[in-house]
């Protein structure tokens, strides 16, 4: 019934017995139960909303959205962004601010994430004990329990300081890798609805990919499922740099060694003040230079596709965060050199249109699962 309420904007015991095979009076009684519970809310009858015809008017029924708040979390490496939904998702607020250097120590870190979530929160007027279900994005592997691996270099210690036994007060709590979530994204609101077999490519500073296969989101023992260190030693392609960093190194290296166009744009800007979207306007505009590197990071982004088709056979590869807005061009052109004697059928290749939110955005459809799944065991 609860599930029911959560996607119809208002019922009768009758829908609900339609909806779940339930009899009357079962039905009757347990909404009397989500009532009490504080979930559901006794809307004016039939007659008083102009729907009577004849008999007694039938109860209407609807969740109570602003029951309880989601909050989703997208903690990036360098950026971190909060946003708090009521419980169907909808947008209350939304926090961005990046770490500060002294924030990079895991101690440190983690205050500052327990720190803008409660501001976040604060803002809508709500207390973190408002706060029904709350999903965290990361950059590191997470495992069934939340946790991350040791890194050789304390790298995912950092990204993922114990976040999910930061927050008791909140009954609900997940913390996901940042491209898992994205996966969820896309196939939740973005470029990947209806497909059951896809893979989401995070593809800014780092590579990091969400898989998902047969509709659900593949993690690995130890959440390392879509760490790209393979790609340390595939040719070609040579370690797990973001596509938004290598375009952006390529081309300050173009204009470093004298190698661009003296008398084109790119090489009127200092390589210090050259980034990733800053190429790609150019490249759209014409300039050759910008072009040469847009075909590199074509032909490394068909490689980098090629290798996640032969190990996860995906239908779709989405390119997803901040920098895929830009992307169009390169993942145009990577479409086009996607290989042709593949031993099993290249994926289709997407760009995501989630822009930067895309972790945040699946960090509240997480947390809004959440919700539903286990809403009647944490309210009494």
């Amino acid at each position: 019934m609860l599930a029911h309420a959560w996607d119809a904007e208002a019922f009768t015991a009758t829908d609900i017995m339609e909806a779940t095979g339930l009899t009357r009076s079962t039905a009757i009684e347990s909404t009397q139960d989500l009532i009490a519970r504080g979930l559901l809310s006794e809307l004016p009858n039939a007659r008083a909303v102009g729907d009577y015809r004849k008999g007694r008017p039938a109860r209407r029924f609807a969740l109570r959205t602003d029951a309880a708040t989601l909050v989703g979390v997208d903690a990036g490496n360098e950026h971190l962004i909060v946003r708090v939904t009521d419980l169907r998702s909808q947008e209350l607020t939304t926090h961005h601010r990046s770490f500060e250097r002294a924030d990079d120590e895991p101690t440190a870190r983690r205050r500052a994430v327990v720190a803008a979530v409660n501001a976040a929160v604060s803002e809508t007027g709500r207390t973190l004990e408002d706060v029904l279900a709350l999903c965290i994005g990361v950059p590191a592997p997470v495992d069934s329990a939340g946790l991350s691996p040791r890194h050789p270099h304390g790298f995912w210690q950092r990204m993922n300081p114990d976040l999910i036994h930061a927050f008791d007060g909140i009954p609900l709590v997940g913390v996901h890798n940042d491209a898992s979530l994205a996966a969820i994204a896309e196939g939740s609101v973005g470029a990947a609805i209806g497909c059951q077999d896809y893979i989401a490519l995070l593809a800014g500073s780092r590579m990091g990919a969400g898989v998902v296969t047969d509709g659900a989101v593949l993690r690995g023992s130890h959440g390392g499922v879509g760490e790209m260190v393979a790609f340390d030693h595939v040719q070609g392609v040579g370690n797990a740099e973001g596509l938004g960093v290598r375009i952006a190194t390529w081309a300050a290296d173009l204009v470093r060694h004298g190698e661009a166009v003296p008398t084109g744009a790119l090489a009127r800007l200092a390589p210090e003040q050259i980034d990733a979207p800053a190429v790609l306007r150019l490249a759209s505009s014409g300039d050759p230079d910008a072009q040469r590197v847009v075909d590199r990071a074509s032909t490394t982004l068909a490689r980098i596709v090629s290798v996640l088709g032969s190990m996860f056979d995906p239908q779709r590869v989405v390119v997803s965060g901040a920098v895929a807005s830009g992307f169009s061009d390169v993942v145009a052109a990577a479409r086009a050199a996607l290989p042709t004697d593949l031993d099993l059928p290249a994926p289709e290749l997407f760009v995501s249109r989630l822009g930067a939110d895309v972790v945040v955005v699946g960090a509240v459809a997480a947390a809004s699962a959440l919700a539903r799944d286990r809403a009647l065991d944490v309210i009494g």
